[in-house]
């Protein structure tokens, strides 16, 4: 068994520091296009790497992040784990960055990382330092799980986390590439650790016993859900299953390896967020169906229940049954709480569609949803539900498109990313910020019908203090001229217009290297 060293002190044990954190190799550096990248990464072995997440995470209308870097969603599921390290290889400068938001979110576990420079990249030894840090985190008395992530610099110039060992004294070793020219938002990065476990837990499950759950089993067939859910809402899915004769699974992303072999283990999958297509891939390989979708306000819950029950086969008077019971309290629950205002909602975080159906059947006139992630078969039903009420449904939607759906329709509320919010707020329309204010509440079932009025409302009504703000403000200066000055800003329209054509220079000529 090999010595144990804790996570934070991989680096001073897995190599020489970088001398420049800008490391290159052959002209590969975290500040490379993108085209050169995905160009060096194929021919550096990992073509079909690039392929799998093309095909699996279509672009849009931009072919770049425009949230956070996507191996945020990846660290975030690794570090919720129990028993599982997580170990990074990247430039330092992106390992800094997603250290410090994976902790400012709230992780209470260490990251390791593997640091390298031009020499150790260009010649391999960053795949012996990346082995050697592994050998040495592998203490089965701490850890189930040992995730390493090469981000854009080492996944550009092939170091080939597959051939890692799968299993070192029993700690298994998962190895994912999350290259911001690969993967489009943080949101598919789950999918794509998710995918990756589901595919050794179940090929392990075919090998013959796994372990046995934390909690007790289940004696009814069990749902799997797919997507990250406010805490309270698989205990509602459980609710809403139970009249049928069904029971609540794990949620995937799970927070324990032996939740992985429960969710293989289920009769059905929810894909509650529609994204997790290579996750999906493994469910099918498995043999469970996968259904989309999820049960918001009434009609998504009807529609849901009987799905449940043409995949569960479960008796048709079980579900008129289940039907009768809930569906009354859910139409009593939006109708105490009815939302009354013109919205727009854009996010990135997959549940964008489903906030937005809970929104109208709450009463509120809502025009547009717009979702940075890409159209799969499992949002196909809440597309056309929302299409059917006059909604505009843009998926891989750009911060452009969302500016512009706010501009025109011109809403009583903007919920959206933080620049929406913002654009909002500087035009005096009360904007909500998705991800912490919105998807953070329960949306199913009974208890999730009304959950978003009281926070709504309060935002539309915030509307006279808005404008009481704005006009304290008021001539304090915008962009390059806000703040305090002694004398009032002059514009150089001569030296911005040789700036602009300095930069518009360097674009042309960092093109045409790109074209070489």
């Amino acid at each position: 068994m090999g010595e144990h060293i804790p996570p934070h002190d991989v680096a001073k044990n897995a190599g020489p520091l970088p001398g420049d954190v800008r490391a290159q190799t052959d002209g590969i550096g975290c500040s490379t296009g993108r085209d050169t990248l995905r160009a060096q990464a194929a021919e550096n072995g990992n073509a079909e790497l690039l392929a799998r997440y093309d095909a699996d995470y279509p672009l849009g209308p931009h072919d770049r992040p425009q949230s956070m870097c996507p191996a945020f969603g990846s660290l975030r599921v690794g570090l919720r784990m129990r028993r599982t390290a997580t170990v990074l290889s990247g430039s330092a400068c992106c390992v800094y960055g997603l250290t410090f938001t994976s902790h400012f979110y709230g992780a209470k576990r260490p990251v390791g990382y593997v640091p390298f420079n031009s020499e150790t990249l260009v010649t391999g030894k960053l795949f012996e330092d990346i082995r050697d840090a592994v050998i040495k985190l592998a203490d089965p008395t701490l850890y189930d799980t040992i995730i390493v992530t090469n981000l854009c610099v080492p996944t550009a110039s092939g170091t080939p986390l597959r051939i890692l060992p799968r299993e070192i004294n029993g700690v298994r070793v998962i190895g994912i590439d999350v290259p911001g020219f690969g993967v489009p938002t943080h949101a598919e990065a789950k999918d794509v650790l998710s995918g990756a476990m589901l595919a050794y837990a179940r090929k392990e499950a075919e090998q013959g016993p796994v372990q046995r759950p934390r909690g007790p089993l289940s004696e009814r067939p069990t749902i799997t859900f797919l997507g990250e859910m406010f805490p309270a809402d698989p205990v509602g899915l459980g609710r809403l299953l139970d009249p049928l004769g069904l029971a609540a699974g794990p949620v995937v992303p799970v927070r324990e390896w032996r939740e992985l072999y429960s969710a293989l283990d289920c009769a059905a999958v929810a894909a509650i967020h529609p994204f997790y297509t290579a996750s999906v891939r493994e469910f099918e390989a498995a043999g469970r169906p996968v259904f989309g979708s999820a049960p918001v306000g009434v009609d998504g819950t009807a529609a849901w229940l009987e799905e449940v029950s043409r995949i569960c086969n479960v008796d048709a008077a079980k579900l008129d049954a289940a039907k009768s019971q809930i569906l009354p309290a859910i139409q009593r629950a939006l109708a105490a709480k009815p939302i009354n205002g013109r919205i727009t909602i854009s996010g990135y975080e997959g549940s964008e569609l489903l906030v937005a159906r809970l929104l109208v059947e709450s009463g509120a006139d809502v025009r547009y949803v717009g979702t940075a992630c890409p159209h799969t078969p499992w949002s196909e039903t809440d597309r056309q539900w929302l299409e059917a009420k006059g909604v505009h449904v843009q998926y891989r939607a750009s911060l452009e498109q969302d500016i512009a759906a706010y501009r025109e329709f011109k809403p009583d509320l903007a919920i959206g990313t933080t620049p929406v919010v913002q654009k909002a707020k500087e035009s005096r329309t009360p904007a909500l910020y998705f991800t912490n204010l919105v998807s953070a509440r329960p949306l199913f079932g009974p208890a999730g019908a009304g959950s978003l009025a009281q926070v709504i409302n309060a935002a539309i009504a915030g509307k006279t203090r808005l404008d009481a703000m704005n006009d304290f403000f008021d001539g304090v200066g915008t962009g390059d001229n806000a703040g305090v000055w002694e004398k009032v800003p002059e514009a150089k329209p001569a030296f911005r217009d040789a700036i602009r054509k300095k930069n518009e220079k360097l674009a042309r000529q960092r093109k045409a290297e790109e074209m070489i």
